[in-house]
Parts: structure tokens; sequence; C-alpha cells
């Protein structure tokens, strides 16, 4: 019999619209889920207005706050600049 203790997972993934040049930060539990909400299902919203999206980052974090913290992160001026790396490597 095996035993193994779940963690929760968060993470925090950075959306990219080549066609709008867009860019979305946010962090989730479910990044499955939480993608399709933003490329299919969501009916209100930013994300809805620039759709297709793909993901062009994510990492993983073991707390919530750890990834509030990143989120908020990327959505500064030294964030933004990481992101634009992470466009140009695409």
């Amino acid at each position: 019999m095996a035993f193994y203790i779940e963690m929760d997972e968060f993470v925090v993934y950075i959306l990219f619209s080549e066609e709008h040049n867009k860019t979305y930060v946010g962090f989730t539990s479910n990044l499955i889920e939480r993608f399709k909400s933003h490329n299919y299902l969501s009916k209100k919203g930013y994300t809805i207005k620039y759709r297709p999206w793909i993901v062009i980052h994510v990492e993983f974090l073991t707390t919530k706050s750890e990834a509030l913290k990143r989120e908020k992160l990327f959505k500064t001026g030294i964030g933004r600049e990481l992101i634009k790396e992470f466009i140009s490597k695409l």
C-alpha cells in the first residue's frame, strides 16, 4: 500500500496574445482549467478581448502567498522587462 502527501501547488502564469501583442499575468491552482477559461469559457473580462492566448511562462510555487508575490512582481517594471525577454525567445 502506497501513501503520499498531496500538496497544494500554485502556478503563476503569463499568457501572450500574439495577434494583439498583449500579455496577461495570473496565478491559479489549476492551470489547465484556468487556461480554458481565458481562451474559451469566459464571457466577460479583459482576456476575452484578446483571444487566442498562449502560455509563455509558468512557475510552480508551494503557497498562495508566494504565488501572489510573484504575480505582483511580474506586474512591475522589472517584471514587464522579464516578460519582454520571454516574448523575444518565442
